[in-house]
């Protein structure tokens, strides 16, 4: 784990990486979660593709590490950073239309850090970059890759009109600063991300190859229905994956147990369900993705 300096686009960030490694695997425990791979391990090849990682709403970078520890079992370095402001640590303006704005360029950032400052920047290939996003962190990547997004025609469920979030909207007060784009990612892989691009006109420029994982029942402010909607909108055709029986959090990395107990609301699926399962199909695909795309 590293944190990225502050500089004059956003404060310090902090970062996680996995890499490939020629040592075997074994149980590393960060937190609640439960880690394969071994911490410190030499990083093994030159020109290794990168993938970087934005979490969802409150959201943590160990949130998708399963994911991660597939990419580098197959040869990809991997980043992954907490968005301040909008992460479990802190939540400081997660429910601000600012976490939106700021959200591209903490990503931007990381590459920045991870082709430039970062131990390994010698062993990573420039042209290889790849991008995963869950939830906000899939509307982040849609920003990174063309899109512009009109929150106020966009389908924003508001339950709760208390938070800064809807009374913005309420009051028409979107921002209007220049949001961050990066054509130095070939391709993005997005699990149910939050779609705040109502028209395909807001997708124009989105010239990148994307895979798109939807659940059948959304959650955390993602509409079952956006996500089909936006499938559509892009004007190259996604690969497109539904899960049946799936909520919004399926998509985060299996619980351990005592997390489960912790966080049944993050944790816990409809009875059937097999979380395990679907992320072996989903990592699988992924990879194939980012093998065919990141080139």
């Amino acid at each position: 784990m590293v944190q990225i300096p502050s500089d004059a686009n956003g404060p310090a960030l902090k970062a996680i990486m996995w890499t490939p490694c020629a040592e075997a695997a074994q149980e590393v425990p960060i937190g609640p979660f439960v880690l394969m791979g071994r911490r410190d391990c030499p990083t093994v090849g030159d020109k290794r593709p990168l993938v970087v990682i934005s979490h969802g709403h409150g959201g943590s970078f160990l949130g998708h590490h399963d994911l991660a520890e597939t990419l580098a079992d197959a040869g990809f370095i991997v980043a992954a950073i907490n968005h301040p402001g909008d992460t479990f640590s802190d939540m400081g303006h997660a429910d601000d239309l600012s976490a939106f704005v700021e959200r591209p360029t903490d990503i931007k950032r990381l590459i920045d850090y991870m082709l430039g400052a970062a131990p390994d920047a010698a062993r990573i290939d420039p042209q290889r970059i790849g991008f995963f996003g869950f939830s906000r962190g899939g509307y982040t990547g849609l920003v990174l890759a063309g899109g512009n997004p009109d929150f106020l025609n966009a389908n924003i469920p508001c339950p709760d009109l208390a938070l800064p979030i809807c009374q913005q909207l309420r009051n028409k007060e979107v921002p209007t600063q220049p949001l961050t784009r990066d054509a130095r990612i070939k391709a993005f892989v997005l699990a149910d991300p939050f779609n705040a691009f109502p028209s395909p006109v807001n997708l124009t420029n989105v010239k990148a190859p994307i895979q798109i994982w939807a659940s059948q029942f959304g959650g955390d402010g993602v509409l079952p229905e956006t996500l089909p909607a936006l499938a559509n909108a892009l004007p190259q055709k996604p690969q497109f994956h539904l899960v049946p029986d799936a909520a919004h959090f399926a998509f985060l990395a299996p619980c351990p147990a005592p997390l489960k107990q912790e966080a049944p609301e993050l944790c816990v699926d409809a009875k059937g369900f097999d979380r395990v399962a679907v992320h072996k199909q989903l990592n699988e695909r992924a990879l194939e993705f980012f093998e065919a795309h990141v080139r």
